[in-house]
């Protein structure tokens, strides 16, 4: 980082939890929304790998919500990322992932690099007392971390809130205690959180999840952080006069906003096409198959007999394609569905796509690719049989053991990997290249 570094100050919190499914997104886009409805300019980050949650935070605070990293980005970019927010929002969040303490690098070894306050939620479902023991183990546990306080989310009445109450720790502020309230859950399904575009009364949710905030006192602005600028160099425009076309529609939509920045900012000039809507692609040097739920509309991709026409010219004429998870099920022979329907699919290389009731290999991962090294993670609830022989396998970030088989036929790499691009521009601008 240059000796010069420019600084900004901005009000920001971390919401973070003792574990998955307390309610973090939950309060991080109720939040989101009060403020927005303060009319304060609101900056949402989503901590590792997702694309589900950042879409709902989007609605909640009206702008573009960003993965924010220290393994998958790299500490300048993740200071790069805040600095640039600090410079116009009036309040950062950032909703942690899984518990605090949970992963390598952690939520908590996030919030504690940037020095961001941290505001707990915790299911207070099917306890009393218990609820301060769990605030003091997770307050006390790492002295570098500064609590804003706790939220008891899911609260049955006000005899359990004052159980609840009576618990706190002393020097731990409860900020707030949800009631448990169907109509301001956020549905979800098998990879995580709904898409908001499919739930009607998604806003209502929202300005239910504002009003609450304003009933528990938490409207007040957090304390303000200094974020520092990072050294960033202006990619070279290598994919100049480059045209890549982009699957994005109900089935495909697993797509980071920082992977569509980088390709702008190598010159790249970006489409985006439908595969269950669109009878022919855009003219275009390469094809993104990203990940998504083709899964839930296999029927309608598979009828779709023009795109598949198109996409195996595209395939033949060995113009590059990235095929990601879904988009890898998507190239194959056939998929497969939970009750065992099995449709056709595009057929660019050999192999079997199989939903299923339990999670595939999950976690962050680095590709080995011949191009080079890129970030990257994965999380689904399939298995691919009677592929092509991989070139390689990923590795795992944490884990010994062989990661995700990689393939590649033509112009074609497949994986069940989302890759990170920044993380090696270089080697995205060969995985596009002619």
């Amino acid at each position: 980082m240059s000796s010069h570094s420019k600084i900004a100050s901005c009000p920001a919190v971390f919401i973070s939890a003792p574990a998955s499914g307390q309610g973090k997104t939950t309060i991080t886009a109720g939040l989101a929304r009060y403020h927005y409805n303060q009319g304060r300019k609101v900056r949402v980050f989503k901590t590792g790998p997702d694309y589900l949650d950042p879409l709902i935070l989007q609605r909640a605070s009206h702008h573009s919500v960003e993965q924010i990293d220290l393994w998958m980005m790299g500490e300048d970019y993740c200071r790069q990322v805040l600095y640039q927010a600090a410079c116009k929002a009036d309040l950062i969040i950032i909703e942690g992932a899984m518990g605090l303490f949970d992963g390598n690098p952690s939520s908590a070894d996030l919030a504690a690099f940037f020095g961001i306050p941290i505001i707990a939620v915790i299911n207070g479902k099917a306890m009393a007392q218990t609820f301060g023991a769990i605030t003091l183990g997770l307050t006390q546990y790492r002295p570098d971390l500064n609590f804003a306080g706790v939220i008891a989310n899911n609260v049955a009445s006000e005899r359990h809130q004052g159980l609840i109450k009576q618990s706190i720790p002393k020097n731990t502020t409860l900020l707030g205690c949800f009631p448990r309230n169907e109509q301001m859950e956020l549905p979800h399904r098998h990879l995580g959180l709904i898409d908001p575009n499919e739930i009607e009364d998604f806003d209502q949710r929202l300005e239910m999840l504002a009003n609450e905030i304003s009933l528990n006192e938490l409207g007040e602005l957090p304390r303000a952080v200094v974020f520092k600028d990072s050294v960033n160099q202006t990619p070279m425009p290598k994919l100049k006069s480059y045209t890549i076309a982009i699957a994005k529609d109900e089935a495909f939509s697993f797509i980071y906003a920082e992977n569509i920045r980088l390709l702008k900012a190598l010159g790249a000039t970006i489409v985006y096409f439908s595969p269950l809507h669109d009878q022919d692609l855009p003219v275009a040097d390469a094809l993104w198959l990203p990940g998504g739920y083709p899964e839930l509309h296999k029927e309608k991709l598979q009828n779709n007999q023009k795109m598949h026409q198109a996409i195996q010219q595209h395939y033949q004429a060995d113009k590059k394609i990235l095929a990601e998870c879904g988009g890898m099920l998507y190239i194959q022979k056939t998929l497969t569905g939970i009750e065992g329907d099995s449709v056709r699919m595009v057929g660019l290389i050999s192999g079997d796509g199989h939903m299923r009731n339990r999670s595939g290999c999950q976690g962050m991962q680095t590709a080995l690719l011949p191009e080079g090294e890129i970030r990257a993670h994965a999380h689904h609830h399939s298995r691919s049989e009677n592929t092509i022989e991989p070139i390689n396998y990923a590795k795992r970030a944490t884990h010994p053991a062989p990661g995700e088989a990689i393939y590649r036929s033509k112009g074609l790499t497949a994986s069940y990997l989302h890759l990170f691009f920044p993380s090696n521009q270089a080697a995205i601008v060969e995985l596009f290249s002619r």
